[in-house]
C-alpha cells in the first residue's frame, strides 16, 4: 500500500516565486530516493500563499529512513525561510481511480 505524506506550507507574502524555485530546486532529494514514487506541489486557490506538497512513498518506514537523512534535512533548511506556517500530514492510499480525462485503459 502506498504511503502518502501532504504538507500544508503557509508561505511568507512576495515569497512565492522564490519558495516555488527553491522547491523546484531542491525535488531530487526526494523524488532521486529509491523509495520515493513521485512528488507534486499545488498551490491553493483558495488561501494566499499556501502550497500543498504530497509525496508517494513504497511505505512508512523507508519514508522514515529518508526523512531523518542529512539529504533531507538540507532540502527542509532550503524551503524554511520561505514558511511561515503549515502542517504535516501522513496516511495510507486506500484507492487511486484513473479518470475519464487521464485515459482509463478500456
Amino acid at each position: 500500500m502506498t504511503f502518502r505524506v501532504m504538507l500544508r506550507m503557509e508561505i511568507e507574502p512576495g515569497k512565492e516565486a522564490a519558495f516555488e524555485r527553491a522547491w523546484h530546486e531542491g525535488t531530487d532529494a526526494v523524488t532521486g530516493h529509491p523509495a520515493n514514487l513521485g512528488q507534486s506541489l499545488s498551490r491553493s486557490t483558495a488561501e494566499e500563499s499556501t502550497y500543498y506538497i504530497v509525496s508517494d512513498w513504497v511505505d512508512e518506514p523507508r519514508f522514515r529512513a529518508f526523512e531523518d537523512s542529512p539529504e533531507h534535512l538540507a532540502h527542509r533548511a532550503t524551503l524554511h525561510p520561505y514558511r511561515k506556517g503549515g502542517s504535516f500530514h501522513t496516511m495510507e492510499l486506500v484507492t487511486h481511480l484513473v479518470g475519464e480525462a487521464a485515459g482509463r485503459a478500456g
